[in-house]
């Protein structure tokens, strides 16, 4: 695999990047070339420091414009097309790159791969996927905020991506997926969610889903139910709450739970006892060991990571990227919507 890292983009970029690109040198065998993006004054002196910036996989990319975390992303795209994300993803649009990893801007992330390397065939938008720890390791949800506005053949697509990458990237053999609603019957949900799943009933009747459709799912079925969900399909705008509400709610009672621990040395004492534990708990709820979040659809492989990502989440969103490549999985998302498109349309008739 050949990646463009956006080495200027995120929080406290560009020393994450700087460091978690080194991870990434050192573990990936499979990283063929890595183009580090950005101000090449900043990034020479840091990558040298950081004992590899002679490492013949390196080349630095000059990008004298940065795009801001706050700044709207369309208009950073039109207007700043020498940032450091925009020449990126415009090394996987000519060629040189398959994939491309960001941790800025998420508006500009989307536009800039959604605008440059256009939609795969038979694709209508680009979701982003964001997988979320559960009893069963992870569940994959889709769309977390690149469409907004989605139509029902639209969450059919992202169905088909995301239950592609559950099976290609988290090794889930027939993924089963639901659709994001107030209940499980199908009688359930907004006109919205009922039209998406009488769509993709009527495709699983056809034989034609890669994967196992289950119908509705409601939001404790992503955590912890009989359904055993590995996807859930939703519009960006429910799925973007979700996943903030999701975040901002572990982040609560973590902080909760660490208060009550210092009120009185039995529980310091019964939190030392308890350190194993907290650490696989915390390493299975933390960012950083899922990395980032791929945008499905798009012509190449873009990963968004957080803004305020770590070495390590860099390290495994550039792991992340290299398995969407190594499995092709753009490869297999054309092929299914090649059988799916003409039944849909047929249904629009």
């Amino acid at each position: 695999m050949k990646l463009a890292l956006d080495a200027m983009g995120g929080d406290f970029a560009p020393q994450p990047n700087i460091d978690g690109a080194k991870l990434a040198l050192q573990k990936l065998d499979t990283l063929k070339k890595l183009y580090m993006v950005g101000d090449e004054a900043t990034l020479k002196p840091l990558c040298d420091a950081a004992g590899y910036g002679a490492d013949p996989r390196l080349e630095i990319v000059h990008a004298p414009e940065v795009v801001g975390m706050e700044e709207n992303g369309i208009v950073a795209v039109r207007k700043k097309k020498n940032s450091s994300m925009s020449i990126a993803v415009d090394l996987v649009k000519d060629g040189t790159c398959d994939a491309v990893l960001s941790a800025g801007n998420t508006g500009a992330a989307v536009a800039a791969s959604t605008i440059k390397l256009r939609l795969l065939p038979g694709v209508e938008r680009a979701g982003i996927v964001s997988p979320l720890p559960s009893a069963r390791g992870y569940v994959l949800v889709s769309d977390t905020g690149a469409n907004p506005d989605a139509k029902p053949s639209h969450l059919v697509g992202y169905a088909v991506m995301t239950a592609l990458m559950s099976r290609y990237i988290y090794n889930i053999e027939n993924p089963k997926v639901g659709v994001m609603s107030n209940g499980t019957e199908d009688c359930k949900g907004s006109e919205f969610s009922k039209e998406t799943y009488k769509l993709l009933r009527r495709l699983a009747d056809e034989g034609v889903l890669p994967f196992n459709f289950i119908g509705n799912c409601e939001g404790h079925d992503l955590f912890d139910s009989e359904l055993e969900v590995d996807v859930a399909v939703t519009d960006g705008f429910v799925g973007n709450i979700l996943l903030k509400s999701v975040e901002a709610t572990a982040k609560f009672f973590s902080g909760q739970i660490k208060k009550a621990i210092k009120q009185n040395p039995l529980t310091i004492l019964g939190a030392l006892l308890m350190k194993s534990a907290f650490g696989s708990l915390r390493k299975q709820m933390s960012a950083d060991t899922i990395g980032g979040c791929p945008l499905m659809g798009v012509g190449g492989v873009s990963i968004i990571a957080h803004g305020s990502a770590s070495a390590t989440a860099i390290y495994n969103a550039i792991r992340m990227a290299d398995g969407m490549c190594r499995n092709n999985v753009n490869e297999r998302i054309i092929e299914s919507m090649a059988k799916i498109n003409p039944i849909l349309k047929s249904l629009d008739n």
